[in-house]
């Protein structure tokens, strides 16, 4: 399946995809809601609810409120060696906040105090199952499916201290969907590309991952509970703007184009925030 949120004069709507056709999934208002409610596969796939045309729609992000987004750095062998790193014994791990996420058309902020805006092409995982400690045989359960996410940050701040959070977590930074697909149709492996102004940055399986989702969903619920909805964004490749030479930011106007095969497309053009 292919569950998304979509926005509607009378509120936004968990909706599925059929073809071209949104059916509305009555009663949850976006996707986190129904991941959060029991029985969510079988409520989803027999939704009769009130039906949208795909072309044209306005979507929000998948999950609008996730509880948590946990991101992980240094996951791929080509991204760490850019970076001029070792690879990690163990995962890289910080956070963002709900405030920063967009959907997949949104226009991305570009805020007037950095000028070190760089893209960062992700898959993300969103938990369907809550569960602590959770053993890597058993990880697969807890994970409802996947996204494409762009861990859009903010390299001047971020670099600032050792701690990484102030450079990723800015408002109106991060797209994140079109959809959910569930786990039973996508698994990491397919080609995950990120555009700028047409022009390819990163292009590399998402299957070659440090850690995989189902290691990463064990070593975090180690630490804490994942719940329906949380997000776990697994960290982005080779290609980043700040890796060049010389190094390549966002600007305004330009459009931020990130695709993973089997998941869907991002399309963000960067605006300048008041």
């Amino acid at each position: 399946m292919r569950l998304l949120t979509l926005r509607t004069p009378a509120g936004s709507k968990a909706v599925r995809q059929d073809g071209d056709t949104l059916t509305e999934i009555d009663g949850f208002a976006d996707v986190g809601e129904l991941l959060r409610s029991a029985g969510w596969e079988a409520t989803a796939k027999t939704a009769d609810g009130a039906t949208h045309p795909l072309e044209g729609a306005d979507l929000a992000a998948v999950v609008p409120s996730p509880g948590k987004i946990i991101c992980v750095g240094h996951n791929y062998r080509n991204h760490i060696k850019e970076m001029g790193r070792e690879a990690p014994e163990f995962p890289t791990l910080f956070a963002k906040y709900q405030e920063s996420l967009i959907g997949p058309n949104d226009d991305l902020a570009l805020p007037q105090e950095s000028d070190a805006v760089d893209w960062e092409a992700e898959l993300a995982v969103v938990i369907g199952k809550k569960g602590r400690r959770i053993s890597e045989t058993d990880a697969a359960d807890h994970i409802a499916g996947y996204a494409v996410l762009n861990d859009v940050s903010m390299r001047d701040y971020q670099f600032r201290t050792i701690q990484w959070l102030q450079g990723k977590t800015w408002e109106k930074s991060t797209p994140f969907g079109p959809a959910l697909v569930t786990k039973d149709e996508f698994s990491a492996g397919p080609l995950m590309t990120s555009e700028v102004d047409g022009e390819v940055q990163q292009q590399t399986p998402t299957g070659d991952l440090v850690f995989t989702p189902e290691y990463l969903v064990s070593y975090i619920s180690t630490i804490i509970t994942l719940n329906p909805g949380d997000v776990i964004a697994t960290g982005t490749p080779g290609g980043v703007g700040h890796a060049q030479d010389p190094k390549r930011y966002l600007q305004e106007g330009q459009l931020l184009v990130t695709t993973i095969e089997g998941l869907g497309q991002l399309k963000n053009r960067v605006v300048k925030e008041a």
